[in-house]
Parts: structure tokens; sequence; C-alpha cells
């Protein structure tokens, strides 16, 4: 985590906001509102959420897609579940929203945590910063451009070894695959928990307007 302070905090530009996953982020990164707590300030804000979300990532994501919904729409249970919430938009047969979503989100939502892990705890996210209005603080700015680079770093490393072989050089890839997917568990997991700790505190300042609802 400590390399994601050697990239800038500076606002999303123009160009990082292209793409499905840059429009996903985009339409956040003007918001001046944040959550309560710092992306890097989560596991201390919530340690059991945290290391519960990367000893078992899948089970975690559907407790919290589920939570997430239900804070916003208070009983509706899965009513309102879509694949990845439609928030990164679809691809060839895969198109949130005719995924079988209707007749058994619970199924759907499992598989979207095992197959898009990244894309399930964004969404979720997602569905707390639109009702809150939220935007992206400094670390989340500094983790989208740090993920981006090792993302590419070890899509790089891996064209290279197989136009180039020398010794060592699946040693080398290795290394670099490990720490982007290590880097990805630590993120997803202080996602995963600042998105609990939102809700959880949200609650606790108007619990009368969450048990009315309810």
């Amino acid at each position: 985590m400590a390399c994601c302070f050697c990239f800038s905090d500076e606002k999303l530009s123009p160009e990082e906001r292209k793409g499905k996953y840059g429009d996903a982020w985009g339409q956040y990164a003007d918001n001046e509102l944040t959550f309560k707590v710092k992306l890097c300030g989560a596991p201390c804000a919530e340690p059991c959420c945290w290391m519960g979300s990367m000893i078992c990532y899948p089970c975690a994501q559907y407790k919290l897609r589920y939570k997430a919904l239900n804070h916003v729409n208070p009983g509706s249970g899965w009513d309102n579940y879509q694949c990845c919430q439609g928030m990164f938009g679809g691809c060839c047969c895969i198109q949130p929203g005719n995924m079988g979503e209707d007749s058994c989100p619970q199924c759907c939502m499992c598989a979207e945590g095992c197959i898009f892990p990244g894309m399930a705890v964004s969404a979720s996210q997602g569905v707390i910063m639109s009702q809150y209005g939220l935007g992206l603080d400094s670390d989340d700015v500094r983790i989208i451009r740090c993920n981006n680079c090792l993302q590419w770093l070890a899509c790089i490393a891996s064209c290279l070894n197989i136009c180039i072989d020398f010794e060592g050089d699946d040693a080398i890839v290795g290394i670099i695959n490990l720490v982007a997917d290590i880097t990805f568990c630590c993120v997803s997991g202080c996602m995963t928990a600042r998105v609990y700790h939102e809700m959880k505190e949200r609650e606790k300042e108007a619990p009368e307007a969450f048990q009315m609802q309810r």
C-alpha cells in the first residue's frame, strides 16, 4: 500500500475517465463529499470486516451488496439487484438486467463475486456513493492510478515473457503478478470495510429513519 503514495492525488484527468471503468468512477470525481474514513484508514475502523473480506471474498461481497441495497431501500431484499448494478455496462452475452437477476438474484450475486471480484466491490461502493453524493478522496485517486500501473506492468511483463527468453524471466513475471494480486486483495478489503463502516455510521446517526422505513 505504501507504493500508492508515489502517485498523484490530483483529480482524475479526462483521459483517466475514458472507458467503462473510467466512466464508472468519473461520475463521482467532482463530488466534494467523501466517505467518513479514507481507504487506508478502513482496516483500523473495521478490522474484522477487512480481514474477513480477504479470507472469504465472495461471501463478503454477497453480504455487502445485500446490506447496501437494503440500506438504500430498507426491506427491499434483492429486488433492486443487477449484475454489478449496471455500473460497468455490458459486454457480449453479459448484459446487466438480463442475467437472470429477477428469478435468482442470490445465485447471480454469488457468480458476480467469484467471476468479477473487483467490479463486485466497486458496484456496492457505487450504490452508497450515489445515495449520499460521495466523491473520490486522495486515497481513492492514488489507488486507481497505482492499480492501473500494476495491471499494465503485469500485462507487459507477461507479453515480454512470451517474446523474450532469459534466465529468471518466469520468476520476475511471477513476482510482478504476485504484487498485483496482493495489492488487489488489500485494496478490495479496504473498500469492503469502508463501505460497511459508512453504512453503520449513517444508521447510527439517524436510526429512526431506517427503523421507520423498515
